[in-house]
């Protein structure tokens, strides 16, 4: 008998937004989401999920539903860490923790994913195969995936699903493009070195912050002439301290940066090392680099995986409903969870003028229309019941 995936999703309406909203009042920050694991917990050993097991090294978790015929396993994947934002929403059931907000939409996420996990549960023995939802920690920091994989959480799986929430899409949109979708995101550290002088005679000493200006400037020749101008790529400099005091040449300077993009052709690290490196020497100085690799790219290359995300979509909610979203240099840990296996990452548009859902992920005034959770809970189930239908 054929699975109405979105009859179903209809039925647990009511249940989706409910669970939403719980996790919206109660958000936990990256690395700190214990009660955040503990409700999960709870809410899946009420659907009758209780092949579960809890990360040691961190707060993630993760839970079986296994089918009535043998098959492949399908991870389907959640984040749970909300952000240092203050909430200015005004929701009936804003932030209780001050100054912590689901900014960034991880308690739609885990709604979307505990309405999957209930239909999926309602008709297990129609499943071919088994069914891991991961619920992971830490994504904002992009630790959760490697600490989750260093436990070897999704050794089992075949093949991974995600979705992300998205305020530049218009709802009810859901974009499911092959290709470049989020940007691979590295971290670095830049430590130069001078020597110290009064600032009447700065002859004396070697200016650590002029030094620094410097390398700031030089480094975006890494991304205007030294890289493809066809590959996407982005280094900033986000924070930038040095300086003991007005009136004294500065002998340390500390950087932080990210780069962003999606193929690594000029082998970033090594060439933002030259530039650094080569301009401190020339203005008499010294400069280090420590550059560390986060999150790989998002790019759905699969060709099975991107099928069955389309037919899915289109089985659900028809042709009209997919939605044309440009890749973006934001990052995700997501791809460190699929270990080299297939994966797929779909994106569901939050974005409506009418109903006055205008502002975009990370903002104190994020959210959206609770009915569009559904959505992803069906697509979610849907794309799980493919897969293994097919596998």
């Amino acid at each position: 008998m054929a699975v109405d995936i979105r009859y179903l999703s209809e039925k647990y309406d009511d249940y989706i937004i409910e669970r939403r909203r719980f996790y919206h009042a109660w958000p936990e920050l990256s690395g700190q989401e214990k009660n955040t694991r503990e409700f999960i917990k709870h809410d899946l050993e009420a659907l009758g999920i209780t092949e579960i097991t809890e990360m040691k090294n961190c707060y993630g978790l993760t839970a079986m539903i296994r089918g009535g015929r043998p098959g492949k396993t399908i991870g389907l994947r959640a984040d749970m860490d909300a952000l240092p934002i203050h909430e200015e929403t005004g929701l009936s059931y804003s932030s209780r923790n001050e100054g912590i907000m689901h900014a960034c939409g991880h308690d739609s996420h885990i709604a979307m994913l505990l309405g999957a996990a209930k239909i999926l549960q309602s008709v297990k023995s129609q499943l071919s195969g088994n069914v891991l939802l991961i619920f992971q920690p830490s994504e904002e920091n992009a630790s959760g995936a490697s600490w989750m994989v260093a436990e070897h959480a999704t050794d089992c799986i075949d093949a991974l699903y995600g979705m992300h929430i998205w305020g530049e899409l218009d709802a009810p949109l859901i974009d499911i493009s092959e290709g470049n979708r989020m940007a691979a995101a590295d971290l670095f550290y830049i430590d130069v070195y001078g020597a110290s002088a009064h600032g009447a005679s700065p002859n004396l000493g070697i200016d650590a912050i002029s030094i620094g200006c410097n390398i700031v400037v030089n480094l975006q020749q890494c991304v205007s002439r030294i890289n493809d101008p066809l590959n996407p790529m982005v280094v900033s400099i986000g924070e930038f301290r040095g300086g003991p005091r007005f009136n004294v040449i500065s002998d340390h300077v500390e950087m932080v940066g990210t780069t962003r993009y999606f193929k690594n052709d000029i082998d970033i690290e090594n060439t933002m090392r030259r530039v650094i490196e080569n301009t401190a020497a020339a203005m008499g100085g010294r400069a280090e680099l420590r550059y560390i690799y986060k999150s790989p790219a998002v790019i759905n290359k699969d060709p099975v995986m991107n099928t069955i995300a389309r037919n899915a979509v289109v089985k659900l909610f028809g042709e009209h409903c997919i939605g044309i979203l440009k890749p973006t240099m934001g990052g995700e840990d997501y791809p460190i969870l699929a270990q080299g296996k297939p994966f797929f990452f779909a994106f569901l548009g939050t974005h409506d003028e009418e109903g006055g859902y205008t502002c975009v992920n990370h903002q104190q005034g994020y959210t959206l229309d609770e009915t569009l959770l559904k959505r992803g809970s069906a697509l979610t189930a849907q794309f799980a019941l493919d897969y293994l239908a097919q596998a």
